[in-house]
């Protein structure tokens, strides 16, 4: 039975609201912006079915795209593109996971990506980076500077929430194709 993106969008909107989503005093962002709600997404994507969801949802908005690997910076996108990959193989169109850590390892490889086989490298890979919510899209264009200064190609950024704080205009700037799943839009 093929995948229902309708429904399964409207699925994780639940799921996240249940899980995921508050309101109340204000937050610091990651972006540095306070804000009266928050999108904790961490037990979306771990939870067996929001992360199903999730992935399939991800990988419709990807499949007009010849994609050699997903990621994007830790820790939000280690999640996201762990799912994609395994869900992508079920797919019978199998598309491998990385990650970029914040910083290089001082230890063992040194490495700032992760997930490459040994000898292995970024250069003239096509790359979709996965973000857990973006707001400015801060961390997905560090993810974006880092993979392209190691050779890659950057196809699109596929985000689950878009808090619509100047992401897309971030990612505009930056000549990359930026595509949300979810808005805020979604949960007011």
């Amino acid at each position: 039975m093929p995948f229902d993106a309708a429904a399964g969008r409207q699925r994780l909107i639940s799921i996240i609201k249940e899980r995921s989503f508050q309101t109340g005093p204000e937050m610091k962002l990651a972006s540095g912006k306070t804000s009266t709600f928050y999108f904790n997404m961490k037990p979306t994507m771990l939870h067996a079915e929001g992360a199903n969801l999730i992935a399939n949802l991800i990988l419709d908005r990807i499949a007009d795209l010849n994609v050699d690997l997903v990621g994007g910076l830790e820790m939000g996108a280690v999640p996201i593109a762990s799912a994609v990959a395994a869900v992508s193989h079920e797919r019978g169109k199998a598309i491998d996971a990385f990650f970029v850590r914040k910083q290089a390892k001082e230890h063992g490889t040194r490495s700032l990506v992760e997930g490459l086989p040994k000898g292995a490298t970024m250069a003239g890979r096509s790359l979709v980076i996965v973000e857990d919510v973006t707001t400015t899209g801060g961390s997905a264009l560090k993810a974006a500077v880092a993979l392209r200064e190691e050779g890659a190609t950057i196809l699109r950024v596929v985000t689950i929430v878009d808090r619509e704080e100047g992401a897309a205009d971030a990612f505009a700037s930056a000549a990359i194709n930026f595509q949300p799943i979810l808005t805020l839009k979604d949960f007011s």
